[in-house]
This record gives C-alpha cells, sequence and structure tokens, in this order.
C-alpha cells in the first residue's frame, strides 16, 4: 500500500512507470502493477516529468496556472496511490 500522498515532500515518476507521449498528454503505463493512467494535458505531462526537480509537490504546483492546481494537485494524489508517482 502507497504512503499517504503529501504535497509537502518530493516526489518522482516511478522507475518502473513508462509515459507515451499522445495528442491529448499522455499514457502512463506501470509495468510493475500493469496500471494504466491518461494524463489529459501536455502540461500535467510537463509537471509529473518535472517532479523531481522541485523540492516539493507544493513548490511542482507554484509553477501551474491557478486555475489548473486543483485539478493537477488531485490527478497527482491519483497518480500516487497508483504507484505511477512516488515519494524520493
Amino acid at each position: 500500500m502507497p504512503a499517504p500522498f503529501d504535497a509537502a515532500r518530493p516526489y518522482r515518476l516511478s522507475p518502473g512507470v513508462a509515459l507515451r507521449p499522445e495528442p491529448f498528454g499522455a499514457l502512463a503505463y506501470h509495468f510493475g502493477n500493469r496500471r494504466l493512467s491518461f494524463l489529459k494535458a501536455p502540461e500535467l505531462v510537463q509537471l509529473v516529468s518535472e517532479l523531481d526537480q522541485h523540492a516539493s509537490v507544493r513548490e511542482a504546483l507554484a509553477g501551474v496556472p491557478e486555475r489548473h492546481r486543483d485539478a493537477f494537485r488531485r490527478a497527482l494524489v491519483s497518480l500516487a496511490a497508483a504507484d505511477m508517482i512516488i515519494p524520493q
């Protein structure tokens, strides 16, 4: 069971996950648990790809336009629950 999501911690894309670019954003496939997730915005794909460059998720979200922050935070919570992103 994954640890509870904590936006104060840094996260990164799990090493077992591959992102496949698509016109709508990307498909994320976890080779370990065989889960498939849809990242439905190119900006979300960029955020997920660059999570490891930030000291926390909160810091990473600060660079996201305010109108997208809540939706992207919910997406990150879901991705963490599916082990697509993991704490560093």
